[in-house]
């Protein structure tokens, strides 16, 4: 089998992309500092992953951008950037049944009773406005109490004492639901929280399989093998092997506190929360186990596997009913969760607006699609916002629908998490002549790329996509 763990995938990483992996060696604090590292690398257009190798008063080290670069997320599929959601969208159909290892990683160390502490983790604060200190990359696992089936997402938890955190389900998706009904029955929900994991195992656990499909098997696709994973300590629950550490435990049954505000991924904090509690009743880790972060807010390492995991779902969803789709686009602009660009190549009238509801219809986060012409690079906004201003007439071109379902987390949307949604027909009306696009020769076109490539200073050169 291949590597499926962490640290193989960065050393990889770092071979392929030499200066993507910045080692840290500097002491940082758990307060603020490694949010504000992430804000200036991407104030520079960078997401190289970062180790945080000193983090003051804890012996762990923090690792953190992991998933926050299209570049790293295609390295991980084996693909280029332009493949990652057609590649990403044709595994996810594929299905592999995990396998059981006896004897895994983060066994090294079980820390149970008054020896286990959270707080022992370098579990950071990301902004001044949060509540306090937040694990952000934990890796939620559980079972459906009805039907046995497994799921696992990413939740924000709120760290609130030697075995307690506060933890937010407002995905209002399996888990929620998993919870709900193991409430219903007057039952804890067990589970475990898993911290630092191969992309593609954050990858898998963000798609939307049938509901008597577990993700563990979605990874496995991803994978191109079985998914290994091992069984907990302390309760009848599965996990990844690969894991760094491991925390056991459950979501209390009928009770509630408050939790927040945390910066959210629509770059507000949000006060938002299901206010669940989640009680840890053992630590697992590896020999020196690496903590995984995740930055908060409209950080690319929280936000851009959001898009990717969109794209793909909207790319199915479309390919069923649209014979032809060019491109689909969930941009970081519309924080990967609430914009969608689609292109297509019109074959019938009516078939740009007909895309609109399918792709409202994938997520309900979604609530503004914009469709355009084959001739338009989805991956380009200015090309988009251009087809917008000269393709789109407001009073035939504009599809509003009214409160619908949408994220609770959306500050726009009112206490129930419903909103409105906004469709764009942005293509030229089909069957009509319309003004000609300009267009430069392709001929040209690389004759001034070479002549600019020669002119440019060698550090200045990029290659071409």
């Amino acid at each position: 089998m291949a590597d499926q763990d962490l640290r193989s995938f960065v050393a990889a990483y770092e071979r392929a992309h030499p200066g993507e992996v910045i080692r840290v060696g500097e002491p940082v604090s758990i307060a603020e500092d490694l949010m504000a590292l992430v804000l200036e690398y991407e104030r520079r257009r960078r997401y190289p992953i970062l180790m945080f190798d000193r983090i003051a008063g804890y012996d762990i080290p923090i690792v953190c951008n992991v998933v926050a670069s299209r570049r790293a997320l295609a390295f991980a599929l084996g693909v280029d950037e332009r493949g990652l959601a057609a590649e990403y969208a044709r595994r996810i159909k594929d299905h592999v049944k995990p396998v059981v290892v006896p004897d895994p990683p983060f066994r090294h160390r079980t820390l149970t009773g008054p020896a286990m502490d959270l707080a022992s983790l370098p579990i950071p604060r990301y902004f001044p406005g949060d509540a306090g200190r937040y694990l952000t990359a934990g890796m939620l696992v559980a079972r459906d109490p009805d039907t046995g089936v497994e799921t696992e997402g990413y939740h924000r938890f709120q760290l609130k004492g030697r075995d307690r955190m506060g933890v937010s389900l407002h995905s209002r998706r399996r888990m929620f639901e998993y919870q709900r009904r193991a409430e219903a029955k007057g039952q804890a929900l067990p589970c475990a929280i898993v911290l630092g994991l191969h992309p593609l195992v954050s990858m898998g656990s963000l798609a939307y399989p049938p509901a008597d499909v577990g993700k563990f098997e979605v990874v496995g696709g991803l994978l191109g093998e079985p998914l290994q994973v091992a069984p907990c300590a302390t309760i009848d629950l599965h996990v990844p092997a690969s894991a760094e550490i491991v925390i056991e435990g459950e979501i209390l049954p009928g009770v509630r506190e408050p939790e927040g505000p945390f910066g959210e991924f629509t770059g507000y904090l949000s006060r938002r929360s299901t206010e669940h509690v989640f009680v840890a009743r053992a630590i697992a880790m590896r020999e020196r186990p690496w903590f995984q972060s995740i930055g908060s807010g409209r950080a690319g390492d929280h936000i851009t596997t959001l898009g990717l995991i969109r794209e793909a779902e909207i790319a199915n969803a479309l390919g069923r009913v649209i014979p032809n789709v060019r491109g689909v686009h969930v941009p970081l602009s519309g924080t990967s969760s609430f914009t969608a660009y689609v292109s297509i190549a019109q074959s019938r009238p009516g078939e740009a607006k007909h895309v609109i509801p399918i792709v409202l219809g994938v997520d309900h986060y979604l609530k503004l699609v914009i469709v355009v012409d084959d001739d338009i690079d989805v991956f380009d906004e200015s090309e988009v916002l251009w087809a917008v201003a000269t393709r789109m007439q407001a009073d035939r071109d504009l599809v509003v629908i009214s409160g619908s379902l949408g994220a609770m987390l959306d500050p726009s949307a009112d206490d129930r998490g419903i909103t409105a949604k906004l469709g764009i027909d942005a293509t030229r009306p089909f069957g009509q002549s319309f003004a000609e696009k300009l267009v430069m020769s392709p001929e040209k076109m690389t004759w001034a790329r070479e002549l600019v490539d020669r002119l440019a200073p060698r550090e200045q050169r990029r290659p071409y996509p």
